[in-house]
């Protein structure tokens, strides 16, 4: 195989454009896609092979512009800038051309290889929109698809033009220049001529792009081309004076009559191909969103259908949950009966089995969660809900457009960390990126379930749901406290698009719902496993000799006695001795360090050393306690055990401990992902700031439901 075999071909389009459907559907990748703008906010890679061809195909973050005001619009063009993709699929709307094709004259002047992507074309033939693909080819001088990319069809077509493309058997392939009309145009080009002829610029290959760049007076561009003054001294003259006549002739901005000239041009443009005016397709997402989004019923619906979800998710969730439940207990007696006894049968039974199998319980749980949470997504309604809160939290301080990441936050704070790179203003991205942590992820979700479950019985689902709640106004509250002290900045007016309902595919649905169930069991096989057998190892050493008293003749002089009060004492003192081991081991002596700080929350050692481990994972609480409380002979369930008067654990402390997780520092992982965005200064205000949050909170409620009798 030649090197000439290989080639990278880069993926670019608008949010909701169905860019990374595409993307799915040539590389059989499972990325998540949803119907609401910032779900692409890095680049993704994937391979196939097309006739000669092998082909790296690369996903770049949806954007309407290539300006690089927000860093996942600087990621795409950077791509195309550095890597230099031997051609473009540029996606586009078919039922929104204008909009797509903003993108499109942007990546004509930067002199690409395009093919241009109709994608939705079933929507567009439902709504009665024509276009003259033939002619859109011709005047764009590049080959012109057409897709349904949730359903794959039309997709091998891309493949087909891109080869042609790449072995110059298109005869639609050429470099159109973009016209801005006839006050701009001329300026452009002489501009063009200028830079051209300095010849000390990385970008001469493309001249006439950065003479509209540096007419639009993007900074970046001209510090990455121009950066030495001297060096383009009659470049710069000539900028500054063709800035000048700009301003004198047109009466404008330069970049917004530029925006101007490339909207005329597009205007132009579908005047000649769209042959029918396209019928309101939004109609009934109107219709729909005057309920939806109203003033008033807006809120009580957005609250109705998260609440509907939570509950679902423990209500439906109980059941496979109790199933599994019973399957480790199975196993680990099954295990218990076969393995001879010794270290490496409590390892495996109460380690391993014992912690994993503690987290593995709450599976159904999550995929109930995401099941509903991508059924609100893909049809469109979280847009919704983005758009709905943005007058609420406009009042409360916090910018609309940052509920989209937090949102996000509900799943995994990472990828809803790296969300926040669709947001222009770096202010906004620290303030947002901040108070992610404060969502309800889905690794909280098995500790919400577990100990909802255990003390609040028929209300567990409401409880669960509050923590959510509590979540959000946390985040509203610490977002004015924020802006009004360390993150002062005046409200910035907030847009977004609001796409048209869609019936979620029940492809997508599963993609999203596979994508959290994998992960949670490499979790599960990974740091969950590790931490279990760490913790198993810290709690079944060092070997306790001397009891407070004989707890094995005292077991052996009730065995030869055949009654139940007999086997009840026999596992008291079981359960006695178990405990003093376990607090004379590694774990049991951390827990009691940490007792003097969890004791004013009415939590217990074992509970302050569950919080210590949840740092690296917040599934691993879970399993810590599943480890601690399965020490010994005990087989009685999680929630069985944490019922125990023995435990000391009230309701109202459980409740604290709930809150608790809630706010305190996020796991590791989101901890370099905050580090990674905004710098360590943030990271460790961040683990300050939550972890002294959620001591306060639980305290007001442990000690507070006390003095209230509670």
């Amino acid at each position: 195989m030649n090197e000439k075999s290989a080639i990278k071909i880069a993926l670019a389009g608008n949010p909701n454009s169905g860019k990374t459907s595409v993307f799915n559907a040539l590389t059989g990748a499972r990325q998540h896609v949803a119907n609401f703008p910032g779900v692409t906010v890095e680049k993704r890679t994937g391979y196939r092979r097309y006739n000669e061809f092998d082909i790296q195909l690369v996903d770049l973050p949806g954007t309407y512009s290539l300006t690089a005001y927000s860093p996942d619009e600087k990621v795409a063009r950077d791509f195309i800038l550095d890597e230099k993709p031997d051609l473009v699929v540029n996606v586009i709307d078919s039922c929104n051309l204008e909009r797509g094709l903003y993108l499109t004259m942007q990546l004509i002047e930067m002199g690409v290889d395009l093919i241009i992507d109709l994608n939705m074309w079933d929507e567009a033939m439902e709504a009665g929109v024509d276009i003259d693909t033939e002619k859109l080819s011709q005047l764009l001088g590049a080959p012109v698809v057409k897709t349904i990319a949730h359903r794959e069809q039309g997709v091998e077509a891309i493949m087909q033009a891109a080869s042609e493309l790449l072995e110059n058997r298109s005869q639609k392939h050429r470099h159109p220049p973009v016209s801005y009309g006839p006050k701009l145009d001329d300026v452009v080009t002489d501009l063009s001529r200028t830079v051209s002829a300095c010849g000390s610029c990385r970008a001469c290959g493309n001249p006439r792009w950065l003479a509209v760049k540096l007419l639009e007076g993007d900074s970046d561009v001209k510090s990455r081309y121009t950066p030495n003054r001297h060096r383009h001294g009659q470049l710069d003259r000539k900028l500054r004076q063709s800035l000048h006549h700009l301003r004198s002739t047109t009466r404008q901005d330069p970049e917004v009559a530029i925006t101007e000239g490339r909207y005329g041009y597009i205007a132009g443009i579908i005047r000649e191909v769209v042959k029918q005016p396209p019928s309101d397709r939004m109609e009934l997402s109107v219709k729909i969103d005057n309920i939806l989004t109203h003033r008033f019923w807006g809120y009580l619906i957005f609250l109705f259908f998260m609440w509907l979800v939570f509950q679902a998710t423990f209500k439906l969730g109980a059941y496979p949950m109790d199933w599994i439940d019973a399957g480790v207990g199975w196993l680990q007696s099954l295990l218990t009966g076969i393995l001879p006894s010794g270290v490496i049968s409590d390892l495996i039974t109460d380690g391993i089995i014992g912690g994993v199998g503690a987290v593995a319980v709450f599976l159904p749980n999550i995929l109930i969660l995401f099941m509903g949470i991508s059924l609100l997504e893909d049809s469109g309604y979280m847009a919704r809900a983005a758009f709905l809160m943005d007058r609420l939290m406009h009042f409360l301080g916090l910018h609309g457009k940052s509920f989209i990441p937090l949102l996000m936050g509900f799943g995994c704070n990472v990828p809803a960390i790296m969300a926040t790179r669709t947001l222009e203003s770096h202010r906004d991205r620290i303030l947002t990126i901040l108070l992610i942590p404060l969502m309800s992820c889905s690794a909280r979700l098995p500790v919400y379930v577990l100990f909802a479950g255990a003390f609040f019985g028929a209300q567990a689902g409401n409880v669960i749901f509050s923590m959510y709640l509590l979540g959000i106004a946390t985040a509203v509250l610490m977002a004015r406290l924020m802006q009004k002290t360390i993150l002062r900045s005046e409200d910035a007016p907030f847009v977004m698009e609001l796409p048209p309902y869609r019936i979620p595919t029940y492809r997508s649905v599963l993609i999203h719902m596979w994508e959290r169930t994998n992960i949670y069991l490499k979790k599960m096989g990974g740091i969950i496993l590790i931490a279990s057998v760490i913790l198993w190892l810290l709690g079944y050493l060092p070997k306790k000799s001397d009891f407070s008293q004989d707890y094995d003749a005292q077991i052996e002089q009730l065995t030869s006695i055949n009654t139940e009060e007999a086997a009840a004492e026999i596992s008291r003192l079981q359960s006695l001795k178990a405990s003093e081991e376990l607090e004379y081991s590694f774990i049991g002596r951390l827990g009691k360090i940490t007792l003097p700080l969890v004791r004013p929350l009415g939590f217990n050692w074992e509970l302050g050393v569950a919080i210590i481990t949840g740092f690296v994972a917040k599934e691993v609480v879970v399993s810590t306690l599943g480890v601690l409380y399965h020490l010994g002979d005990n087989t009685d369930s999680l929630m069985a055990v944490l019922q125990s008067p023995s435990n000391r654990i009230s309701g109202l402390a459980a409740y604290a401990f709930m809150v608790f997780v809630l706010l305190y520092t996020p796991c590791l992982a989101t901890v370099i992902a905050i580090k990674r965005e905004i710098g360590a200064k943030w990271m460790w205000l961040s683990i300050v700031f939550q972890t002294a949050l959620a001591w306060s909170a639980a305290f007001l409620i442990y000690q507070g439901g006390i003095f209230l009798g509670l």
